[in-house]
């Protein structure tokens, strides 16, 4: 099999309010985005496909194609509108980014010839998007940013040992990064808010639980999940799933930027089929 993807950009307005509550209950489980006079995003949208090539052609798809009948859909139905009042599938439901992949989703199904629809993912800004993928649920992915130094050093290994693994990350005093940790989240939005997971409960529980505790510290001085464990990142996404998973019941993927060079990802513990 072959993937391959195509990105669409567009611009929509939207806002997050349930008719019937009170402005207190819209403010406490939307926040912000609960303003009755919306706000807008600019959207990525990256529309994934996969097949077998063409022994012809050489391709699975032209990607031309892709972008005709993806930028088609956008184009007609939400490029440039207020989604809650321009478009008919959202009068009744809240246009979360949740809601919407999984409507985009369903309107592209079966509509790209000689390849098979496998993920779309839309961004809403730079710090938050949904996915879908074929045969899964609606996943979440919000980033977060903290900084913190630490020291590369086993204690299994000898402080030689340590210089030729680690090289400079093994400097006795430390070093730091700016991290920036994605937290995902999966599963079938709420009838009613159209969300996977509250939004500013998730910020609350990763605010608390991981960012506090580690922004501004020293990993291996300053924090009991690294006393006595060594705090590379292939440590640290494993240690962070840990932390969250018990808070987190949707939780589905732990990703670590350490630098824009250097990416970590863990989803749990493995198992079997």
């Amino acid at each position: 099999m072959i993937y391959l993807s195509r990105k669409i950009y567009f611009s929509a307005a939207h806002l997050y309010r349930k008719e019937g509550w009170s402005e207190e209950e819209n403010k406490r489980v939307f926040g912000l985005c609960s303003n009755p006079n919306g706000h807008g995003h600019d959207y990525t949208l990256e529309v994934m496909v996969r097949g077998h090539i063409n022994e012809e052609s050489g391709i699975v798809i032209n990607t031309t194609e892709i972008n005709k009948v993806v930028k088609d859909l956008i184009e007609k139905e939400f490029d440039s509108k207020f989604l809650n009042y321009e478009h008919p599938y959202f009068h009744e439901r809240i246009p979360t980014t949740e809601n919407m992949v999984g409507y985009i989703w369903g309107r592209l199904e079966g509509k790209l010839p000689d390849c098979e629809l496998y993920k779309i993912r839309l961004y809403e800004n730079s710090t938050l998007y949904s996915e879908k993928r074929r045969n899964s649920m609606v996943t979440l992915a919000r980033k977060y940013h903290f900084c913190s130094a630490h020291r590369l050093h086993s204690e299994q290994l000898s402080d030689e040992e340590n210089k030729t693994l680690f090289g400079k990350c093994n400097n006795p005093y430390g070093h730091g990064h700016n991290y920036y940790l994605e937290v995902s989240v999966s599963g079938e939005p709420d009838e009613v808010t159209g969300m996977v997971i509250n939004l500013a409960e998730l910020d609350e529980i990763v605010n608390k639980i991981v960012i506090e505790k580690f922004d501004h510290k020293h990993l291996n001085l300053d924090t009991e999940e690294f006393k006595n464990l060594n705090p590379t990142s292939d440590n640290m996404v494993k240690v962070i799933w840990e932390m969250l998973s018990p808070h987190l019941s949707g939780l589905s993927k732990i990703g670590l930027w350490e630098t824009e060079k250097n990416y970590f990802e863990y989803s749990g513990p493995y198992k079997a089929i």
